[in-house]
């Protein structure tokens, strides 16, 4: 792949800089906000195949935002895939939050506003696909948007590798070669995001409750989100609504159950601890997740046959 540029030969006190005016005012048209300055590397590697860029990228931890003023200044309509090597990108579009990392791939439109989350240093291989050429490989004529793909099994691994795989062997093809090879790299991505659920289903019933052990985590550190919904916590770990609903189908409660009986039981710990006495009986309900006093009065009544101001006076 073509060296588009590099912090390596530069002062580390003027990488920053550097990379701020030679990549981000130039090149893709975003701000960049680094809380390490004094240390900052990165470099950008390129190679097209026909009519997709792919981009190998480093960077150091920091926020990219793509705004109005910026999308003015683009030429084409595309999307952007993006396949992490090391680190995790935060994806946030649409008000929409994808968590990419070496397991999940995302995709997300690059014409429309958007921000990313460089957690610690990022490898990354960054496609850049025209939308008219992407939507026509989809069997139903719509292109699936701020999304992720599971890159550690299926199609979705076929995808990543590929496109691995061309990153490493850009320099020995000709043009005629790699403009063929763009093309094949769009299909294999669109029959990947195309057969969505149907993918997904395969999984032996091993990968299904490790997946589903992996989902309760994620949940169990976000209970106190008053905003969790179905949605976010599909989005947020790779999965499609309706293969979150299916993983649960492997207890013999539904997603929301579920998350009901771990706020409740929370809630219980936390009014039985004498060091939170202080804590009143809505602050614990609300910094739980609960939006209303009332009704956490009643799911949990109904739970522990007793109330919360009961259990809080023996």
């Amino acid at each position: 792949m073509n060296l588009v540029f590099t912090t390596d030969d530069l002062e580390p006190s003027k990488r920053y800089a550097a990379w701020q005016g030679a990549i981000c005012d130039v090149y893709v048209h975003v701000d960049v906000n680094a809380e390490e300055r004094s240390d900052y590397h990165g470099f950008i590697r390129e190679a097209r195949f026909g009519p997709v860029t792919m981009t190998d990228v480093l960077l150091s931890e920091q926020r990219i935002s793509r705004r109005e003023r910026h999308i003015a200044k683009l030429d084409k309509d595309c999307y952007y895939v993006d396949f992490v090597q090391q680190g995790r990108v935060n994806v946030l579009q649409a008000g929409e939050t994808l968590l990419s990392n070496p397991g999940v791939g995302a995709i997300f439109s690059a014409s429309e506003a958007y921000d990313l989350e460089c957690v610690g240093e990022v490898r990354s291989l960054y496609l850049e696909i025209p939308r008219k050429e992407f939507l026509a490989r989809f069997s139903d004529g719509r292109l699936p948007v701020v999304t992720t793909m599971t890159t550690g099994r299926g199609l979705g691994r076929i995808a990543a590798e590929f496109c691995a795989t061309l990153a490493s062997e850009a320099a020995s093809l000709d043009e005629a070669a790699r403009t063929r090879l763009g093309g094949e790299l769009m299909d294999v991505l669109a029959l990947a995001l195309d057969m969505g659920d149907r993918d997904e289903f395969s999984e032996d019933a091993t990968t299904q409750q490790a997946r589903l052990r992996s989902v309760k985590t994620w949940i169990e550190a976000h209970l106190t989100d008053v905003d969790l919904s179905l949605e976010k916590i599909a989005k947020n770990n790779g999965v499609s609504l309706r293969h979150l609903h299916y993983l649960f189908r492997l207890t013999d409660v539904s997603v929301s159950e579920w998350i009901l009986d771990r706020r409740l039981q929370r809630c219980y710990d936390v009014l039985t601890r004498p060091e939170l006495r202080s804590l009143s009986i809505t602050e614990v309900a609300y910094q739980l997740g609960f939006s209303s006093s009332s009704h956490f009065s009643t799911v949990f009544r109904k739970k522990f046959g007793h109330s919360p101001s009961d259990l809080r006076r023996r």
